[in-house]
């Protein structure tokens, strides 16, 4: 069985609000951290969110 190329991922927010996002990226093409500027609804402002492990 091949190893997928797609692997979820846990985007936590800078805002140390505790919300998160779930999505997927692509291993091969996308090798390091992932950082986008999305919408903390806890904090209701965009702030910087990191890439990190789903528990």
């Amino acid at each position: 069985m091949a190893k997928p190329t797609t692997a979820k991922i846990r985007l936590n927010s800078e805002g140390d609000s505790g919300f998160f996002y779930v999505t997927r990226k692509n291993t091969r093409t996308m090798t390091e951290k992932f950082t986008i500027k999305k919408y903390d609804p806890v904090l209701r402002k965009h702030v910087t969110f990191k890439e990190g492990k789903i528990k």
